[in-house]
C-alpha cells in the first residue's frame, strides 16, 4: 500500500489536550497528576472513554499501563506500537509524554474515519509512573513489561507517605491482569517534546532521536573532623565542605575535557548543618551523561582522581559509591529511516539528536525496534509550569507520527 499524506485533525488534538490540560491542574498554569493520584485515575477513565469511542479493545496489565489495540489484516502477527505516558511531575507542564499519548490517539482517529486497515495491529499505550515523582524510579510501566524491574520490586515501592505501588493502584481501580501486558511488539514510537534547548534554538521541528545518553549516578561520601567555629584555627580544619565545594567545582569543570559531556551535582547534605559548627561530613550526588559508553566512563576515572588529589590535600575521607549506571540505548535505524521519510515528505526541518532524559522507548528498545520523534520546548523548559510546545509543533509531531505507522503497520 502506498502511503498517503494524510494529516491530523488539528482542532481535535488540540482540544484532546486541553481536556487533559483541565485534569490536575497546578496553581500556575501547569498540571500536578502524579501516578496513581485521584487525578490520574480521572485523567485515565477520560482516556478508556476515548479509547473505547475510537473501536479499540481496551485492557489494563498488572502495572496498571493502558493499551488500546486497533485489530489489522493479520491480527495474529506483531504490533506496532504507540504511546508515552499521562502522569506528571508536581509542578509539571501540559506537553511532556502526555503529547505522545494523546497524539497517538489522534492517529487512530484519522486512520478510522479515513477507513484505513493496516496489514499489523496498532496499539496506544499509556505507561504507569513514567516520570517517577511519586514512585522512584521512573519508568516502572515500561520497565516492568519489559523486564527490568521485577513485579514484587514494583509493588512494594512506597511514595513519601508510605503508600505502597500495590496499595495506590487497587485504590484507583487500575490493578489489571499479567495476560493483558503487551507481547510480540514490532515497533515502538514515542512522540515527545524534547525537554532540552536544541530545537527551539536551531529552529528546527523535527528531532529524529538517535538514542537516549547512558547515566550514571554516584554518591560522594567527604568525611572530615566536626568541630567548633570559635577556637579551631582556619590551619587546624579539616573542614568535609570546602573540600566538597573544591570537589563539585572539578565535577563541572571535568566537562570542559569531554565535549558534549554533562554532569551535575543536584543534591547536598551537611552534616551537622549547624551555623557554629565546622562540618565533619558532606555527602552529594554526581549525575553524569554522555552517549559514548566509554567517554562517559573515562571522565569518570579522571574526575575520580581529581576528587581523590583533593581529598588528600584537604586531610579528609573520600567515599565513592555507585548508585546507577544506565548504558546507552541507540535506536533502530528501521524507525529513524522512518522519522525522516516522513519530514522530508512533510518538507518539516529536522535533524539528528540525541535525549538527555530517559523514557519509556529506553525499556521498550530491548523487545522491539524503537524510535522517538522530538519536537521543540520553547526555551527549552520541561518539568515546569511553564513548559511549552506550540501548536505548530504539535500539529507537525502528530503528523509525522501518523505517517511513520502508517509505514511501519504496512511492511
Amino acid at each position: 500500500m502506498e502511503n498517503t499524506l494524510l494529516k491530523v485533525n488539528r482542532e481535535r488534538l488540540l482540544e484532546t489536550l486541553k481536556v487533559s490540560s483541565s485534569i490536575g491542574p497546578s496553581g500556575n498554569g501547569g498540571m500536578n497528576r502524579l501516578a496513581l493520584s485521584d487525578a490520574d485515575k480521572n485523567m485515565r477513565d477520560i482516556f478508556v472513554d476515548w479509547l473505547k469511542e475510537a473501536g479499540l479493545d481496551v485492557r489494563i496489565d498488572d502495572f496498571g499501563n493502558i493499551y488500546g489495540r486497533r485489530k489489522g489484516k493479520r491480527d495474529d502477527g506483531p504490533s506496532v506500537a504507540i504511546g508515552s505516558h499521562l502522569d506528571t511531575q508536581p509542578c509539571g507542564g501540559k506537553y511532556d509524554g502526555i503529547l505522545g499519548v494523546l497524539s497517538a490517539l489522534e492517529v487512530i482517529r484519522v486512520l478510522n474515519e479515513n477507513d484505513i486497515e493496516t496489514e499489523y495491529p496498532v496499539e496506544v499505550i499509556n505507561f504507569t509512573n513514567e516520570e517517577g515523582a511519586r514512585f522512584s524510579p521512573p519508568m516502572l510501566g515500561s520497565g516492568g513489561i519489559t523486564g527490568n524491574f521485577s513485579k514484587d520490586f514494583i509493588y512494594g515501592i512506597k511514595d513519601d507517605e508510605g503508600i505502597s505501588f500495590e496499595q495506590a493502584l487497587n485504590e484507583i481501580n487500575y490493578s489489571g491482569s499479567i495476560q493483558n501486558r503487551i507481547t510480540n511488539v514490532k515497533n515502538f514510537i514515542e512522540l515527545h517534546i524534547e525537554q532540552g534547548p536544541i530545537l527551539h534554538e536551531k529552529d528546527i521541528t523535527i528531532g529524529i532521536v538517535q538514542g537516549i545518553q547512558g547515566n550514571d549516578l554516584y554518591t560522594v561520601k567527604v568525611t572530615g573532623k566536626t568541630n567548633h567555629a570559635g577556637p579551631t584555627p582556619m590551619e587546624n580544619r579539616r573542614d568535609a565542605l570546602v573540600a566538597a565545594s573544591k570537589m563539585i567545582v572539578k565535577v563541572n569543570e571535568i566537562t570542559d575535557e569531554v565535549q558534549g559531556l554533562k554532569t551535575t551535582v543536584g543534591k547536598v547534605n551537611v552534616t551537622p548543618n549547624v551555623t557554629n559548627v565546622i562540618p565533619g561530613e558532606v555527602e552529594f550526588t554526581i549525575d553524569i551523561r554522555h552517549e559514548d559508553n566509554d567517554l562517559r566512563s573515562h571522565a569518570f576515572e579522571r574526575l575520580k582522581e581529581q576528587l581523590s588529589a583533593i581529598a588528600l590535600m584537604s586531610e579528609v575521607e573520600l567515599t565513592i559509591t555507585t548508585d546507577w549506571n544506565s548504558e546507552t540505548t541507540l535506536f533502530s535505524s528501521v524507525v529513524k529511516d522512518a522519522i525522516q521519510e516522513a519530514a522530508d515528505e512533510f518538507g518539516y526541518s529536522k535533524m539528528d539528536l540525541f535525549s538527555g532524559p530517559g523514557h519509556d522507548a529506553k525499556y521498550m528498545a530491548g523487545v522491539s525496534d524503537t524510535g522517538m520523534i522530538f519536537v521543540p520546548s520553547v526555551d527549552g523548559i520541561s518539568h515546569n509550569e511553564q513548559e511549552l510546545t506550540i501548536d505548530d509543533d504539535i500539529e507537525k509531531g502528530a503528523n509525522v507520527l501518523l505517517h511513520v505507522v502508517q509505514k511501519l503497520a504496512e511492511v
